[in-house]
C-alpha cells in the first residue's frame, strides 16, 4: 500500500488541472496540454514523498546490553560477585553496561523503563522484589513493547533469612470476631522451625511453635476487642535459622469502634440468621421499613413484594446508591414465590427471580499463533482480534466457564497465567487487555504443539466440558506431525477442538494439492474447522451443555454447598460445609458474582455493586422459615461466618459518620503514611502527630481533607488519638527470590538463569534476539520523477519525430515542385 509523507502537497495538482483545462479552451494542442499535465502530476506526487512500508529482519553479533545488578539490602543473602562476574564474561564479547541499584529500596520497575531503548538488550542480577515506583510486570510489558529483551540471573542464596508481617483490616467492630493474618516468609526452601509470640496492647495472648518447608506460609488468628479505640497487636518471631532481626517484629494497629446500626425487615424475629445479626450488630428489628437514617445496611428477611410501596423501593435504591448496603434474604414469600420477576426490587438485586439455565462446567483454552508469520503475512491483529471478539461475543456461553489464553511461536507462552473464572467482570477484561497486549514473537518457527502441551496440562484433571480453540494464520506445516500428536491425545482425553484459520499469503498453510493443513489437521482427530478471511470474525458456536440432573428422583436433603469463588472477600475465610433442603430459583444477572452454589449449580448466594452500595441475594431461607426449613446449617458452626463475612462486605466502612473520622493504614519505615479526614460536623480540622506537630491538611473534596505525613522512626505513633504504626522498611519484608519473577520475564520474551547458566547461555540467546522484524519506510519517489522524465522525454522525442517527417515530406514536395 502507497503512502504519502506530505499529502498535503497534492492540493498542487489544482492549479496544474485548472491551467490545463485553460489551455486547451484557449485553443492549445490537446495531446502537448495533457502530456504535460499528467507529468507536472506526477511530479507533484513525488513532492508529496510517496513511500511504502517494507519489513525486514535485523540482527545483530554484538547486541548492546545493560546488566542492572541489584545491589539493595535484601540482596545481602545471595552471593556478591554474581554481577561482576557475570560483566567481566559479558563485556569481554559484546558492549556491555552496568547500573547499580543501591540503598534500602528497590525500584527494578523505574531501572527498566529508563533503560529500555528499543535497540538493546537488560540483563537483571536481582531477587526480583522491587517495592518502589513503577510495578515491576507494567515495566517489563513497557520494555516488550519497545523492543528490548529482559532477562533475569538468580544468584545464589548464601544465608536463609526469616520475616513476618501481619495483613488484616483497619478498623475493627467491637465485641465482633476479628480475623488477620500473621505471614511467615524464609529465605531458603529448607524446613526451619519458629516461635511466634503475639501480645495485645503489651499483653501476651498466644505463643506457639511451628514448622515451615515452604517459603511462604500464612497463619490465620482471631481476636476479639472488648473496648472501643486504639489498639495495637504486636507479633514477633524467633526462628532457629535467620540472618537478620531487623524483620522479625511487626506491629499492627487497630481502631475499634462501635457495632453499626443495620436494619432487619422480618417478621421471623427467632431466626438463627437474627440472633447472628442481633450478636453482632446494633440491630433494629421491624416489620416494615423505617428510617434509615445511620443505617449501615437493611436486611429485607423473606418479604413479599406487596409489603414494600414503590416510595419504600425508590428510597432504598437512593440508599443504596449512595453507599450503603442491602442483604435480601430469600424464603417462601419472595424472590419466585413473591412476585420480585419484572419489579422494581429486582432493579436493584444481582438476580431475576426466574430459574436460571444452567451455564458452569466449561473450561476453555485460546491457543494463539503469535509466530512471526502472522506479523509478515498481516494476520496478528485479526487472530488477537478473533480471540477478543470469542470471549465478548460469547460471553453468555462463557459467563460460568473457566478460560485461559496460551500464545504459541516456536515456544508456548501462559499468557492469562492459568484458567480465569468468567463469572468476574474485571476478569473478562483483563484477559482482553492481556490478549490485546500481545506481541508477534521474533522467531520464525509455528510450533502448534507446543501451546497445545500447556493447554493439555491445564485441562488434565478437568471436569465439564472442554474445549481448546486454535486460532492461527494455518502454517504448521513445520510441526504438523508434532502437532498431530498432541491434538489426538487432547481429543481420546475428550476434549473438543476449535480451529480457526485466519488465512493468509502465507504458503505454508496449504498442502501441494492446495488443502488447508488446519483443515487436514481437524479433520485427522474430528475437531471443527472455521476458515476465516482476513478483517472478518468467526462466528464460532460451542456445544449445548448437558443439563444436570433435575428430575424428582434428587435428594434435596444432600444439596450440598459449593464456595464457587473462593477468592471473594466474603467467602475466602469461611470453612463452608453443610446442606439445604430449599431455595429460590434465580438466574444471576450480567455483571453479577456468584459466590456460593449447590451441587446442582443453583445460585445460593449471588453479589453485585449497585452505585456506591453494594447488593447481596440470599437465594435460601434464614435458618428457621415457617413450614420449611431450607438452610439451618448454614447458621451452626463456621458456617454462620458466612452472614457474618456477608454483612461485613455490605457495612463496607463501619465508622460512624459524626463528628472528624480519621483513616490511614500503616506504613513502613521511610514511606510517608497517607490520611483522610472526613468531617461531619463543622468546624475547622486540626490534626497533630505525636501531641509534638501540627499536620497541614489539604483541602480534596466536600467536607475531605488528605495529607501525607512522615510519621517518623519505627513504632507505635497517635494522630490526635488514631493509631498507626511504622514498620520495618519495606526492603526487608520479601525475602528470597520473587515466585513470579521467572513467570514475568518469560511471559515478556525473556529467559531467567543461574549464574552458571547466564555466563554459557545468555550471549547466545542475546544475539538469537537482536534478530528483530523491523519496518522501514522506502521511499517511491525516485520511480514518479523517472516516469515524469520519461514521459517527457517520450513525448519531445516523438514530438521531434514528427517534426523531422512533416521537414522531410516539406522537402519532398518543394523537391518536386521544382522538377515539375
Amino acid at each position: 500500500m502507497l503512502n504519502l509523507q506530505q499529502p498535503e502537497m497534492l492540493w498542487l495538482m489544482v492549479p496544474v488541472i485548472a491551467a490545463g483545462i485553460y489551455l486547451i479552451r484557449k485553443g492549445a494542442k490537446k495531446g502537448l496540454i495533457i502530456s504535460r499535465m499528467v507529468v507536472l502530476a506526477l511530479l507533484v506526487i513525488a513532492l508529496a514523498s510517496p513511500y511504502n512500508v517494507v519489513s525486514k529482519i535485523s540482527s545483530s553479533e554484538n547486541p548492546d546490553l545493560v546488566l542492572i545488578s541489584d545491589e539493595t539490602a535484601s540482596m545481602e543473602l545471595f552471593e556478591k560477585q554474581t554481577a561482576t562476574e557475570l560483566y567481566g564474561s559479558l563485556a569481554a564479547n559484546t558492549p556491555t553496561n552496568v547500573v547499580k541499584l543501591t540503598g534500602e529500596s528497590t525500584a527494578l520497575g523505574d531501572a527498566i523503563v529508563q533503560y529500555a531503548r528499543g535497540d538493546n538488550q537488560i540483563v537483571l542480577v536481582s531477587d526480583g522484589n522491587s517495592n518502589k515506583g513503577q510495578d515491576l510486570g507494567k515495566a517489563l510489558e513497557f520494555a516488550k513493547e519497545t523492543g528490548t529483551t529482559v532477562y533475569s540471573v538468580i544468584p545464589e542464596l548464601q544465608v536463609n533469612d526469616v520475616s513476618l508481617y501481619i495483613s488484616g483490616e483497619k478498623t475493627v467492630v467491637l465485641n465482633n470476631e476479628y480475623q488477620f493474618d500473621i505471614i511467615v516468609q524464609q529465605a531458603g526452601d529448607t524446613p526451619i522451625a519458629y516461635q511466634i509470640e503475639m501480645y495485645v496492647d503489651d499483653q501476651l495472648v498466644r505463643s506457639r511453635t511451628y514448622d515451615q518447608e515452604d517459603d511462604s506460609r500464612t497463619i490465620p488468628v482471631t481476636y476479639t476487642f472488648t473496648s472501643l479505640g486504639a489498639h495495637t497487636i504486636t507479633a514477633s518471631i524467633t526462628a532457629s535459622d535467620d540472618r537478620q532481626p531487623i524483620n522479625n517484629v511487626f506491629y499492627k494497629t487497630v481502631y475499634v469502634v462501635p457495632k453499626p446500626k443495620i436494619q432487619v425487615v422480618t417478621d421471623d424475629t427467632g431466626s438463627p440468621m437474627a440472633d447472628v445479626l442481633l450478636n453482632l450488630y446494633e440491630t433494629s428489628i421491624s416489620t416494615q421499613l423505617t428510617d434509615l437514617d445511620n443505617k449501615k445496611a437493611v436486611v429485607l428477611d423473606n418479604r413479599g413484594i406487596g409489603s414494600l410501596s414503590e416510595a419504600e423501593i425508590q428510597n432504598l435504591q437512593d440508599y443504596v446508591s449512595s453507599g450503603n448496603g442491602l442483604y435480601v434474604v430469600g424464603g417462601d414469600s419472595s424472590y419466585d414465590y413473591g412476585n420480585y420477576l419484572n419489579s422494581s426490587l429486582e432493579g436493584l438485586l444481582p438476580v431475576y427471580s426466574k430459574a436460571t439455565e444452567w451455564k458452569g462446567g466449561r473450561n476453555v483454552v485460546l491457543v494463539l499463533d503469535v509466530s512471526m508469520s502472522t506479523s509478515a503475512h498481516g494476520t496478528h491483529g485479526d487472530i488477537l482480534g478473533n480471540a477478543i471478539h470469542v470471549l465478548t461475543k460469547n460471553n453468555e456461553n462463557l459467563r460460568g466457564a473457566n478460560v485461559g489464553v496460551i500464545a504459541f511461536g516456536t515456544e508456548g507462552l501462559d499468557v492469562s497465567g492459568g484458567l480465569v473464572y468468567m463469572g468476574v467482570p474485571s476478569n473478562i477484561n483483563r484477559l482482553e487487555e492481556q490478549i490485546s497486549s500481545i506481541a508477534p514473537a521474533i522467531t520464525s518457527t509455528t510450533s502448534l504443539d507446543q501451546g497445545l502441551v500447556i493447554a493439555q496440562e491445564w485441562l488434565a484433571e478437568g471436569e465439564g466440558e472442554l474445549d481448546v480453540i486454535v486460532i492461527s494464520d494455518g502454517g504448521i506445516e513445520q510441526k504438523y506431525e508434532e502437532s498431530l500428536k498432541v491434538a489426538s491425545e487432547l481429543t481420546d482425553a475428550g476434549v473438543k477442538l476449535y480451529y480457526v484459520h485466519v488465512k493468509s499469503s502465507a504458503p505454508s498453510q496449504y498442502d501441494k494439492s492446495g488443502n488447508a493443513f488446519a483443515k487436514i489437521l481437524m479433520d485427522e482427530v474430528g475437531g471443527l474447522y472455521f476458515p476465516v478471511e482476513k478483517e472478518d470474525r468467526v462466528n464460532l458456536v460451542f456445544d449445548e451443555m448437558e443439563q444436570p440432573d433435575t428430575n424428582e428422583s434428587i435428594d434435596y436433603s444432600a444439596l450440598t454447598l459449593i464456595k464457587y469463588n473462593p477468592t471473594h472477600f466474603i467467602t475466602r475465610n469461611v470453612n463452608l460445609s453443610g446442606n439445604i433442603t430449599g431455595y429460590n430459583d434465580v438466574t444471576p444477572k450480567p455483571g453479577a458474582d456468584r459466590l456460593i452454589l449447590t451441587s446442582t449449580g443453583k445460585p445460593v448466594l449471588t453479589v453485585w455493586r449497585y452505585g456506591l452500595g453494594r447488593v447481596a441475594s440470599l437465594s435460601t431461607d434464614n435458618g428457621k422459615g415457617y413450614d420449611n426449613m431450607w438452610s439451618t446449617q448454614m447458621y451452626s458452626g463456621n458456617n454462620s461466618k458466612l452472614t457474618s463475612s456477608t454483612m461485613n462486605w455490605l457495612v463496607g466502612n463501619p465508622q460512624v459518620e459524626e463528628g472528624a473520622v480519621l483513616e490511614a493504614e500503616d506504613t513502613w519505615f521511610g514511606t510517608p503514611a497517607q490520611l483522610k479526614l472526613t468531617m461531619y460536623d463543622e468546624g475547622i480540622p486540626a490534626i497533630t502527630l505525636d501531641d509534638t506537630r501540627s499536620i497541614d491538611l489539604s483541602l480534596t473534596g466536600k467536607d475531605t481533607y488528605e495529607a501525607t505525613v512522615d510519621v517518623g522512626q519505627v513504632g507505635v505513633h497517635y494522630i490526635s488519638g488514631y493509631p498507626i504504626a511504622v514498620n520495618y522498611a519495606l526492603e526487608y519484608r520479601d525475602v528470597g527470590i520473587n515466585p513470579d519473577l521467572e513467570m514475568m520475564i518469560k511471559a515478556n520474551g525473556g529467559e531467567t538463569y543461574t549464574k552458571s547458566e547466564a555466563q554459557a547461555l545468555l550471549l547466545r540467546d542475546a544475539r538469537e534476539n537482536s534478530q528483530k522484524l523491523i519496518k522501514e519506510n522506502v521511499s517511491q519517489k525516485i520511480y514518479f520523477i523517472l516516469a515524469a522524465l520519461i514521459l517527457f522525454l517520450l513525448e519531445v522525442i516523438i514530438r521531434r519525430l514528427k517534426e523531422i517527417r512533416d521537414m522531410k515530406e516539406q522537402e519532398k514536395r518543394i523537391q518536386e515542385g521544382a522538377e515539375a
